[in-house]
Parts: C-alpha cells; structure tokens; sequence
C-alpha cells in the first residue's frame, strides 16, 4: 500500500524558473519515475527557493532514489498522518 508523504526540496531560485524551465524539470522528474517503481508524483507547489511535493510511495527509500535519479534533492521527508479540510467540520 502506499503511503502519501510530503516532500521538501530546497532548490535556490525554483520561484523564477520559466514556464519551459518547470516543464522540462517535470520531464526530467517523470524520467525518473519511470525508472523507480513504487512511487508516485500528485504534484508540487513552487516557493521562492524551495517546493512542496506530494507523493505517494511504498516508503522514504523510494523517494530516496527517484531524488537520486532526477537530480532534485529531497531535504526532508514527511510521512503524512491523516487530512483535514473545511469539510472536515461536519464528520464527527
């Protein structure tokens, strides 16, 4: 089963990058996905110098190795718990 976690890469100048520049990261990135079973890309929020991404993998080495094979690093790694949202409020 897998398991949905958040990762963190800190990439100076990330925010500025052309609309081709972030393609052609995503292209490198499904690259790599191709080559490492287990793991998924939801998608990723862009910061200034840093991103958010969501994905879904069997576990953290997976990650690991897609950061390896891609070139992006992957500064932290969180396993996700659970998840709220507004409509959350009513489900008690």
């Amino acid at each position: 089963m897998l398991k949905r976690y958040v990762v963190e890469r800190a990439i100076p100048g990330v925010g500025k990058l052309t609309q081709a520049e972030l393609a052609e990261a995503s292209k490198t990135s499904n690259g790599a996905l191709a080559k490492t079973p287990g793991v998924q890309w939801e998608h990723s929020y862009i910061a200034d110098d840093q991103t958010f991404c969501i994905y879904l993998a069997e576990n953290e080495d997976r990650i690991h190795e897609h950061a390896a094979l891609s070139g992006f690093p992957a500064t932290k790694i969180t396993l996700i718990g659970g998840m709220i949202d507004p409509t959350s409020e009513g489900m008690s």
